[in-house]
């Protein structure tokens, strides 16, 4: 599942004689792939991060809650850790960098197939450096969000209004309103109070004693 024909197609043809991999359907964006899942039960989805209409973090996430078989494989150029750990908690399987070879993406392919979970070797040593840290949970709270909607967040939750929010941010107040929105769609939460309780039992908008 990825926005940009040219790489599917590359990826299609990657595949193609592959034995015992089968292309069952192709996606792309966000919307489609959550669909083309729960239309065609495949065993396995790979899923770039950066989509249209739906991130490819929230598109994981409604195919593993939807109860679906299919097992994720992110498949994108994003390795920061937001990225990497989002995609984690929202139930991927694996996470590969886009640059990996034949080889790397047919061995996760099939260990996803099997139920493994499977991460690319410069992603692995992000995984394992982070716990051996022990780095705090709050960067993995709420993967649905965007990077910035996070930072939106941490803002609401310290119980600063849109206006401060766009000056702090040096961001329009439409655009802070739209996140906002964004914001309580992706936390299921009906008005701006419920997210910042919601935020606070994550961790975020440390208020201080």
């Amino acid at each position: 599942m990825d926005d940009h024909p040219a790489y599917r197609g590359g990826l299609r043809m990657m595949l193609a004689d592959v034995p015992g991999v089968r292309l069952v359907g192709e996606a792309e964006s966000g919307v489609q792939a959550v669909a083309l899942a729960a239309e065609l039960g495949p065993d396995v989805v790979v899923m770039d991060l950066r989509m249209p209409d739906l991130d490819g973090i929230e598109a994981t996430r409604r195919i593993v809650a939807s109860g679906s078989p299919s097992a994720v494989i992110v498949l994108t150029m994003f390795e920061d850790d937001d990225s990497v750990f989002a995609a984690m908690r929202a139930g991927a399987r694996g996470y590969l960098l886009k640059g990996a070879d034949q080889d790397e993406i047919v061995r996760a392919i099939g260990a996803a197939a099997a139920g493994e979970a499977i991460f690319g070797p410069e992603i692995a040593a992000r995984v394992i450096s982070h716990f051996a840290a022990g780095s705090g949970s709050t960067a993995t709270a709420f993967p649905a969000l965007t990077a910035r909607e996070r930072e939106v967040l941490e803002l609401v939750a310290t119980g600063k209004g849109n206006a401060a929010i766009a000056h702090e941010l040096v961001i329009s107040l439409k655009t802070v309103r739209n996140h906002v929105s964004n914001i309580l769609t992706k936390l299921q939460v009906s008005d701006r109070s419920a997210a910042i309780v919601k935020a606070r039992r994550a961790g975020l908008g440390d208020t201080g004693p």
